[in-house]
């Protein structure tokens, strides 16, 4: 583990794996470094895996005023320069997606590979009124209620009863997170960050190969988005996750491991037929 200074600020991250291609993971609006090891040890034999936390998540530094996720994209700019990582293969779930995206639009010699799973080219006004529900319910700081109004709409409505057990012990754990003002806070700046995301314009100008990968239930960034994304990037490829919520790498953890080993690793990008 280690940390970066940026902009007087610390980004934690993570390197590890082998000396193949780097796969950069960015996380989810609730996401930190942690929450890819369940996945780590089906990467780390083939790639060389890069997890960071952004800020105002994780163990990187939280803001005390109102951003955009410009920062986010200039902190991972910044970090990949800090390394020496010329070319990278990136890949993004929710919030990371929206990241991944705007990162890929500037920085388009700086990414081989695009992988976009259950993300969206712009924040709708639909998403942005469940974002704003979130901090409403936020700023009462009831951990409890703010559980309540996030996590059951993240998952789809199978998995939930399926994994009922799971559920609550998830419930147990996160309550007492989102009972922590300091978290609520942060959370509040990451949703509201994420409200001026808009790539609409510029999806044409991506010409890397390009994963967007599509949930059938999820009620967030549904898949009508994702095909719209699919429709303007010139090589992309979509998937779509059966049965499967937001979460789709914890609904779906194998598929969701195979579907990355499967575009990363893929030597042609073109075929002859």
């Amino acid at each position: 583990m280690s940390l970066f200074h940026y902009q007087n600020k610390e980004v934690f991250y993570h390197i590890e794996g082998s000396e193949g291609p780097v796969l950069v993971l960015l996380n989810g609006i609730m996401m930190s470094v942690k929450s890819w090891e369940p996945f780590k040890d089906s990467f780390k034999p083939h790639l060389r895996l890069l997890r960071l936390d952004f800020f105002d998540q994780g163990q990187s530094s939280f803001m005390s005023e109102s951003y955009t996720q410009q920062i986010q994209v200039d902190l991972l700019k910044a970090l990949l320069d800090h390394l020496k990582f010329d070319q990278v293969y990136l890949a993004g779930i929710s919030y990371g997606a929206s990241v991944a995206l705007q990162f890929a639009i500037a920085f388009p010699e700086r990414v081989s590979r695009l992988l976009l799973f259950n993300g969206v080219a712009k924040t709708s006004p639909w998403l942005k009124a469940i974002g704003d529900g979130w901090n409403e319910v936020a700023k009462t700081r009831e951990g409890l209620a703010y559980y309540h109004i996030t996590i059951p709409f993240i998952y789809s409505p199978r998995f939930y009863q399926t994994q009922l057990a799971w559920m609550e012990n998830r419930k147990k754990l996160l309550v007492e997170v989102f009972s922590n003002p300091v978290f609520l806070d942060a959370m509040i700046r990451l949703t509201q960050s994420a409200e001026s995301h808009d790539t609409l314009d510029a999806l044409h100008t991506l010409t890397m190969p390009t994963l967007i990968v599509a949930s059938e239930d999820d009620y967030l960034t549904p898949p009508f988005e994702q095909e719209a994304m699919h429709e303007s990037i010139q090589q992309s490829k979509l998937v779509y996750f059966p049965k499967t919520g937001h979460a789709s790498m914890y609904e779906q953890p194998s598929l969701f491991v195979s579907t990355i080993l499967g575009f990363c690793l893929e030597k042609n990008t073109h075929y002859t037929l």
